[in-house]
């Protein structure tokens, strides 16, 4: 008798957990606002999330901007990674639900934008 909760305990964890890592705990893209600054929202909180590793050129910016809208339409739900805050900013790699592309390196791959941590691969 002890086993079975045992293992009812184990399949209520698993459950909680597949629960919390489904796509509808994602965060939203609310806007892109810069080649660089996106808005989310998750739930009732909203958050400017800086992409992490890049620099945009100024002559480049709004080919990055339309690059990023064209891969993150409205309430397209995305994964953030955190790597720390800048002035007050969330700094993160930033993947779309269903997709492998971090938007960092899509930028430097496209050419629109330069790698900013050579270390860490983007």
């Amino acid at each position: 008798m002890r086993s079975v909760s045992v293992i009812l305990r184990l399949l209520s964890c698993l459950l909680v957990g597949l629960l919390a890592a489904s796509p509808a705990a994602a965060a939203e893209v609310l806007q892109v606002r810069t080649a660089s600054l996106l808005q989310v929202g998750d739930g009732n909180r909203y958050y400017t999330v800086q992409l992490a590793c890049i620099d945009v050129e100024p002559d480049a910016e709004s080919s990055a901007v339309d690059w990023l809208k064209e891969q993150l339409p409205r309430r397209r739900r995305v994964n953030l990674r955190p790597v720390g805050r800048s002035e007050g900013q969330l700094l993160a790699r930033v993947t779309p639900i269903g997709d492998e592309l971090d938007l960092s390196a899509g930028l430097v791959g496209a050419g629109l934008a330069k790698d900013t941590c050579p270390t860490e691969p983007v």
